[in-house]
């Protein structure tokens, strides 16, 4: 029996009806038809295509019930850019082409902008850490290390940590 859940999705507040078994990710896609988020493991939770962040933390949205996002705060890749201009972290993964198919990179946006939000300024190992949960196939990982470390250079310069 479906069950009425509020939560924000990108700054937007929502009401849906959804069954108690939907994840997250059936919600963002099936219902709030917001695909950037992508399933790619079935649901196991092992290759991170699905990371959205969730009141701050990144999380495998195939491995968080629906329910359980309830009165939550979260971010998809969809509400990643602001009034049209891309995210530090999306416009270094284009500068560094750290992007081909597409697939898994909305995931590792986000798991980086969580660490990126929680600390400005990041070490190597501390991007290493953070997007070692996203799996990608076609540019691997050291363009999106030299991406991600830029972006650390760039913040800290600003004034991060």
């Amino acid at each position: 029996m479906k069950q009425l859940i509020s939560l924000r999705v990108n700054g937007e507040p929502y009401e849906v009806a959804v069954e108690p078994h939907k994840t997250l990710l059936e919600v963002l896609r099936d219902e709030l038809e917001l695909t950037g988020t992508k399933e790619g493991c079935g649901g196991l939770g092992q290759c991170g295509t699905c990371t959205v962040i969730m009141d701050g933390k990144a999380v495998n949205s195939c491995l968080v019930l629906a329910m359980d996002a309830r009165d939550k705060e979260v971010l998809t890749i969809e509400g990643v850019a602001t009034a049209g201009k891309l995210h530090p972290i999306q416009q270094a993964f284009l500068d560094y082409g750290a992007i081909q198919c597409g697939f898994c990179a909305p995931g590792t946006v986000l798991s980086a902008k969580a660490l990126f939000d929680k600390n400005p300024n990041p070490t190597e190992d501390e991007i290493k850490i953070a997007i070692a949960g996203n799996l990608c196939r076609c540019t691997g990982y050291a363009k999106r290390k030299k991406a991600l470390l830029a972006v650390a250079e760039q913040q800290g310069k600003e004034g991060g940590r």
